[in-house]
């Protein structure tokens, strides 16, 4: 097989709902950012085979190609959505490296990008059996029979309740997101990376001030809750993040250096009630099948979506705090879904630019109980 190499990532700067994004479409978001990426890479039209974009709550309709033709790509370059919810980008990227290995592609470009602020008003049709009348909708059904507003939020406490987490073990991981992102960014050690659109100068959710007495006043979200609050789930964000993935052939023909080599991905299916639960299942199996101790991983991204997530990987993976989510965690920069996989993945090749590892993983879980992981490696060639 071919040897899949990533030469480069970008996103943008991540936004709350209805903060500093909260005109700017999902399109125009990617666009930014494939305009940005294209331009660094030096890449003309004709070398892109394809864009694989994520997205979750868009308006449908293959948004990832109107986004590249938003981004003046010629419209002779294939583009095609992928909705895997929390975990789009990040399938969307293993997609593209099986394409590279397989030497169906050379090039492409893949990610993903939302915006919960401008995503569309949706409710069911009267035709189907879940119709209600002027009753819309935000939260997609992920499993049988039930559909909610807050059904993540509510399968977080489930999960954290029958795994004995409790706030205080939540707590830690909150403050340590934020101090640890708030410290990034004064020293603008993601700067080369992110992608200003509109003006856009900073991630939005950033808290400086976060502290055990604000997190102390905080009230439980959901009614009759004593574990899930604002600051231990993660905002509704907006952003966009993408990276180029080449066959080892082309970089040495065009003379780049990849940043890292893809070597693995992996899904794996979980509890719907549950899904928490899968970024760590997710990371379980890819370490298995690699046949690595996960003590030789020397860098860990994963999505924060709940702190829940954090104590959950820690009680799997002891000792690894130090390589863990380095420069802040989803609680802190947010989740926009269909981006959050790029964006970590563009984090966690920072972390191993910086610390000189070899071995990354980053992982996602999945609204509907899917788990997603990948495994890149840096090095010479």
């Amino acid at each position: 097989m071919e040897r899949v190499c990533i030469l480069m990532g970008l996103r943008s700067y991540s936004g709350v709902k209805d903060g500093m994004y909260k005109h700017v479409p999902a399109q125009e978001l990617g666009a930014k950012v494939l305009r940005e990426l294209r331009k660094r890479c030096k890449l003309e039209d004709s070398q892109i085979n394809l864009i694989i974009g994520g997205n979750a709550v868009g308006g449908g309709g293959n948004i990832t190609r109107l986004a590249a033709l938003e981004a003046g790509i010629s419209e002779t370059v294939a583009a095609v959505t992928v909705d895997l919810q929390c975990g789009s980008a990040l399938e969307s990227i293993t997609m593209a490296a099986a394409m590279i290995e397989s030497k169906a592609a050379e090039v492409v470009v893949a990610g993903g990008f939302e915006s919960s602020s401008t995503q569309p008003i949706r409710m069911w049709n009267p035709n189907h059996p879940d119709y209600v009348e002027n009753k819309s909708y935000t939260v997609a059904k992920f499993m049988p029979g039930i559909q909610g507003e807050q059904v993540m939020l509510e399968g977080a406490e489930l999960t954290a309740f029958e795994e004995g987490v409790t706030k205080d073990e939540m707590d830690a991981w909150i403050l340590r997101s934020h101090k640890a992102a708030s410290l990034t960014a004064a020293k603008g050690i993601l700067s080369d990376v992110t992608v200003s659109v509109n003006g856009s100068v900073k991630d939005e959710g950033i808290r400086a001030g976060m502290s055990q007495r604000l997190l102390d006043r905080l009230p439980f979200i959901l009614p009759k809750g004593k574990l899930m609050t604002a600051a231990n789930a993660c905002m509704m964000n907006d952003g966009a993040a993408f990276v180029v993935l080449c066959s080892d052939t082309y970089a040495r023909k065009v003379g780049m250096q990849p940043k890292a080599y893809f070597r693995k991905g992996v899904l794996v299916g979980g509890n719907p009630l549950k899904s928490p639960r899968t970024a760590v299942l997710a990371v379980e199996k890819l370490i298995q099948e690699e046949e690595l101790d996960y003590r030789e991983i020397d860098a860990y991204e994963v999505n924060e979506a709940f702190a829940l997530i954090d104590v959950l990987f820690h009680r799997k993976f002891p000792g690894v705090e130090n390589r863990y989510n380095i420069f802040g965690g989803a609680l802190a920069y947010g989740h926009p879904y269909g981006a959050s996989g790029a964006m970590i993945l563009i984090h966690l090749l920072k972390a191993l630019e910086i610390n000189k590892g070899r071995y990354g993983i980053c992982s996602v879980a999945a609204a509907g109980g899917i788990g997603s992981a990948i495994l890149v490696e840096q090095g010479d060639r």
